[in-house]
């Protein structure tokens, strides 16, 4: 019998190495996890008590409907959410459409639903400014001094960014700078303290959510009775159930429906837990401008 080339031998190898890799690929390991236990994780945005009595509550329901132990947890931070639905140690978030479209991107999530608002999976953004200022739309404010809510606000920095780049009042070169001024761009730690810039007068104008104003839920209703909408823009993409991007489709053809389920069986756990109905979503079109804006954020100069 001939001796085993060691060339051949060398080439079967390769060839073996080559279709393992291909079996454990991405597309292989896609949608193939089929969950025991239900890890869920909750946004830290309410007093321990309350976090501590919905925990129990979507614990039961889900566990009720899906037939599994559930856990839902609140991490000390939004950065540990995103990590553990990377990591694979969380498997269901209630995140805003610009944390998941980076998540998207990453290719580690899936939308599973969004929320609705007032019947649409969006709302508006409102630039406000003082009842008695003369302003009536973003494109007088050139030269100003402006507040966003944040550096990582959807409605409050992203797509307001996004809408002035689409009007051609800034530019890549220059950002928001080019067209307020160079030292004229503030940035607050969220919607209320955009505001109160503008209610103190260091700001003429803030860009915030439309629930700033429309609500009674972060302002005064005297703070409110100060304060105008001079402009929007939108539609800003709601917040939405995220599912990780590697459960099988029987698990989330159940979870899906045990949410929904929520409109009708649940209506109060819905909406404390995340605020409104809720209705199916894909992230191609649920998170189309977030991701536009995203892309567009990545290449201006701020």
């Amino acid at each position: 019998m001939k001796p085993i080339n060691a060339r051949f031998l060398l080439l079967l190898s390769a060839l073996l190495s080559l279709l393992f890799l291909a079996a454990c690929g991405p597309e292989a390991a896609s949608n193939d996890v089929a969950l025991d236990t239900i890890v869920i994780a909750l946004e830290p945005d309410k007093d321990p008590d309350a976090m501590l009595e919905d925990r129990k509550a979507i614990e039961t329901y889900l566990s009720e409907r899906t037939g599994k132990p559930v856990e839902a947890i609140v991490p000390i931070s939004s950065a540990v959410i995103y990590e553990g639905l990377k990591n694979g140690s969380i498997d269901i978030a209630y995140l805003s459409s610009t944390a998941a479209a980076k998540l998207v991107e990453t290719g580690a999530i899936d939308i599973l639903l969004a929320e609705l608002i007032d019947g649409q999976p969006s709302y508006e953004s409102y630039w406000i400014a003082l009842k008695e200022a003369p302003y009536t739309s973003v494109a007088e404010l050139k030269g100003k001094r402006i507040a966003f809510s944040s550096r990582t606000s959807t409605s409050g920095f992203l797509i307001p960014t996004w809408d002035l780049y689409q009007q051609g009042l800034i530019d890549l070169e220059s950002g928001p700078a080019g067209f307020f001024g160079e030292n004229n761009v503030d940035y607050g730690v969220g919607y209320v303290s955009a505001a109160e810039r503008v209610l103190d007068g260091t700001a003429e104008a803030a860009a915030v959510s439309y629930y700033v104003l429309d609500k009674d839920k972060h302002l005064s209703e005297e703070q409110r009775a100060r304060l105008k909408v001079i402009d929007t823009q939108g539609p800003v993409p709601s917040h939405v159930i995220v599912i990780r991007n590697d459960i099988s489709a029987a698990d989330r053809e159940v979870l899906a429906e045990s949410f929904l389920a929520m409109n009708t069986g649940a209506t109060d756990l819905r909406d404390r837990i995340f605020g409104a109905p809720l209705t199916t979503a894909t992230a191609e079109a649920h998170l189309k401008n977030t991701l536009e804006a995203l892309e567009l954020m990545r290449t201006m100069r701020f």
